[in-house]
């Protein structure tokens, strides 16, 4: 869609066209691989307590830039690497010192295109709007969602429990999950989208156990962080820079309603630092990495100074989201993150030595340069008696549903006409009289046979329709029915378990459609039965422990997990943060069993 609304879009002309071409240039000005990566200091708690404070402080993104005022935890871009022993818990108090304005510039700027230019957001500066006053207005409302984190409902930072200065957030972890790199980030009701962007967008949480000690994996400063997303920068009259954040929204469409474009924005910064620069020696390495953005994906690749990619035998992944993957995964094709995903791995610098390397994003339209960061490799050889091990998590279990398991439907709607909507499905008899009815999609599988749903809830407010017993084993599905195929990827969140993919299939759904209430506005649903076309592979990562899954236009995806960790109300979401804050996030409930079957009305009302 928003490739159509580029080559239908006004012009920029005049004074608008100035600015952006003045905005274009200041772009330019910020040299690359400059600045040193920063390697977030590793905290643990004592007598299993430990306190992060969310304070202000004033940081550089870029030796070229004026200082940036940010709301941090501890103080810094990227919060502190908290580490954890699996099985022992960890009480964390995260005490909300923020204060001052919001430190981050919002404007709502209509979409227009000059064709030698780069696109609005991928330009800095505001074009020529005014700040959002309300956002201006924002207090310091946070609250902070421990993401992977298997833990009680009280403890996951429910997103209307934000917290204000003055108070503390709460929260225990019980940490009994295998060894993982966990993340932490705002999370507030309707403003997480702003929130990270004030400097709360994360901080690595590292699980640690004893199946991953005796894989004896580079440790140490061998053992970093890259934590990656992009940031827009404001621009003063002149076109300089200076040093503020700016949140730009873009309105794509305006008819029927007005569509604002999801963010991304011209720099990508890593560990806090617009493309920084990391000597490494000549050996293995072990890198955590993690898509912290808004809304943009990533393709990482590692490309030498002939623009070749690293060989196989020197890039190797080793685990995602939740833990380790039973065995290394070769990297060919790149390193795919959606927002919220990680990638845990393994590369060596041995025969590269006196080399100069590039961390790139391989996607089209990555910012103002494909460029992430710069590995400068040691001219002399060091000694490195690491040997990748051929086998990983010896513990690891597929997920397999019984037959009969619960089935969960999700329906991810187009973005267009109006903003996309996240409908929770029950399956239900095919209605009599003509389609499309609001609400209605029917699915014919690969076998022909058609199978008809309905929409029981679409937004936050809507009462809990999926409730889980504690322990089961469940099959979720997520099935978009957005048309175009350049439009991208849903990344879909479930809290408080992880999960495994099982299937990914590819369907025709242009038979779902929009149309005219009789009391006005939109409905939408099927003409017809949307048609299976074919299965589709998955990734080695996303047959591994995972929390977050990516979603393609016209996909079903289909993922087995086991709810095992402690009862309560958790969220599951689309993890691009305008989308949840546009309500595309649910409730869900994980009851005791027993509990369940005391329920009023239990086994009366239909179930999916």
């Amino acid at each position: 869609m928003y490739k159509r609304q580029r080559e239908a879009g006004p012009r920029l002309t005049g004074a608008a066209a100035e600015r952006a071409a003045r905005a274009a240039r200041a772009a330019k000005t910020l040299t690359p691989f400059l600045d040193p990566l920063p390697v977030p200091r590793v905290v643990r708690g004592r007598k299993g307590e430990l306190t992060v404070t969310m304070r202000q402080a004033r940081v550089r993104l870029h030796r070229s830039l004026p200082y940036t005022r940010l709301w941090t935890y501890g103080g810094a871009h990227v919060g502190p690497t908290i580490e954890a022993k699996r099985g022992s818990r960890l009480r964390i108090a995260w005490e909300n010192e923020l204060g001052g304005d919001y430190p981050v510039a919002a404007v709502r700027v209509p979409f227009a295109y000059d064709p030698e230019l780069p696109l609005m957001w991928d330009r800095p500066g505001r074009e020529g709007a005014a700040v959002r006053a309300d956002v201006a207005a924002l207090p310091p409302w946070a609250v902070v969602h421990l993401h992977g984190a298997v833990t009680g409902g009280g403890n996951d930072g429910w997103a209307e429990n934000a917290v204000l200065p003055g108070a503390a957030q709460l929260a225990e972890y019980p940490n009994e999950q295998p060894a993982a790199g966990l993340w932490y980030h705002d999370h507030a009701m309707h403003i997480t989208h702003l929130n990270v962007m004030t400097g709360l967008g994360a901080g690595a949480y590292l699980i640690r156990d004893e199946e991953e000690r005796r894989l004896r994996l580079p440790a140490g400063d061998r053992e970093i962080p890259l934590v990656v997303y992009d940031r827009n920068l404001d621009l003063d009259e002149d076109g300089a820079f200076t040093g503020g954040l700016l949140y730009k929204g873009v309105v794509v469409a305006d008819d029927p309603y007005e569509l604002v474009r999801p963010f991304t924005g011209p720099f990508n910064l890593v560990n806090g630092v617009i493309w920084p620069h990391l000597d490494v020696d000549a050996g293995w390495y072990r890198f955590r990495a993690l898509n912290a953005s808004n809304n943009r994906p990533y393709l990482l690749k590692i490309l030498d100074e002939d623009g070749e990619e690293l060989p196989a035998t020197a890039f190797r992944l080793i685990g995602t989201d939740s833990g380790l993957l039973p065995r290394p995964d070769p990297v060919t094709a790149g390193v795919p993150l959606t927002p919220g995903e990680r990638a845990d791995l393994l590369v060596d610098f041995s025969a590269l030595r006196g080399r100069r390397l590039r961390l790139v994003n391989a996607l089209p339209e990555p910012g103002a340069r494909p460029d992430l960061m710069e590995f400068r490799v040691a001219s002399r050889a060091g000694h490195d008696a690491f040997v990748p091990p051929k086998h990983l998590a010896t513990s690891f279990t597929p997920v397999t549903p019984p037959d009969g398991a619960p089935e969960r439907l999700v329906v991810v709607t187009p973005v267009y006409p109006k903003d996309p909507e996240l409908w929770e499905m029950e399956e239900t008899e095919a209605p009599e009289g003509d389609l499309p009815i609001d609400g209605i999609v029917q699915i014919e599988d690969e076998r022909g046979t058609v199978r008809t749903f309905r929409r029981v809830a679409a937004t936050f407010e809507d009462p809990v329709r999926f409730t889980v017993a504690a322990g089961a084993t469940e099959r979720w599905k997520f099935l978009s029915l957005e048309k175009s195929e350049g439009a991208y990827p849903h990344p879909m969140h479930l809290h408080a378990v992880a999960f495994q993919g099982l299937s990914r299939e590819v369907y025709d759904v242009s038979s779902f459609t929009f149309f005219e209430l009789p009391g006005g506005g939109y409905g939408a649903g099927t003409t017809t039965p949307i048609r299976w076309r074919k299965s589709a592979p998955l990734t080695a990562a996303e047959r591994g422990p995972k929390d977050v899954i990516s979603l393609a236009p016209a996909q079903l995806i289909t993922v087995g997990a086991t709810f095992d960790g402690p009862p309560g109300r958790f969220m599951h979401h689309c993890h691009v943060y305008e989308h949840e804050d546009m309500m595309m996030m649910r409730p869900f409930v994980v009851q005791p069993e027993a509990v369940m079957a005391l329920a009023p009305h239990h086994g009366h009302r239909s179930r999916p």
